[in-house]
């Protein structure tokens, strides 16, 4: 199955704090055709630096469920390695998750360059902290 663009994302939690806001956003990604969720895995740290690699199936049913409506493609992409790559990473008590998807509202667009023979030479997410930045700072000099 040919992909359209494809992004790994990583989001670190600091005390393992999470609102419950996540799965209901990534599923109105999912369910309005602007990503494909490929694979998803969560890292958790304890206070002893232990870690703990979770396959978005291993999670309890009240977790599971909330990310059940987006996870119909995961196919195991990610693994253990790179789950302890970005383990080290994390301070004690915090946890990340890892996800990997395909950004599906690009995928005709990619064809197109694909099929004229085009070669991406240079692609980059701003990090919204940057853009923020940079508005900042285009504000203070006006």
């Amino acid at each position: 199955m040919p992909y359209g663009p494809i992004e790994m994302l990583v989001v670190k939690f600091p005390g393992n704090q999470f609102t419950g806001e996540i799965a209901p956003a990534l599923a109105d990604l999912v369910d309005n055709g602007i990503i494909r969720v490929i694979d998803l895995l969560i890292v958790a740290k304890g206070g002893d630096g232990t870690v703990d690699v979770v396959e978005i199936a291993d999670l309890g049913d009240d977790v599971y469920g909330e990310f059940e409506a987006v996870i119909t493609d995961v196919n195991g992409m990610l693994n253990e390695e790179d789950a302890q790559q970005f383990a080290g990473l994390l301070e004690p008590n915090s946890s990340a998750g890892l996800l990997l998807f395909e950004n599906t509202w690009a995928t005709r667009f990619a064809d197109a360059v694909a099929n004229a023979k085009g070669e991406v030479l240079y692609n980059e997410r701003i990090p919204r902290a940057v853009i923020e930045a940079m508005e900042a700072e285009g504000e203070a000099e006006a």
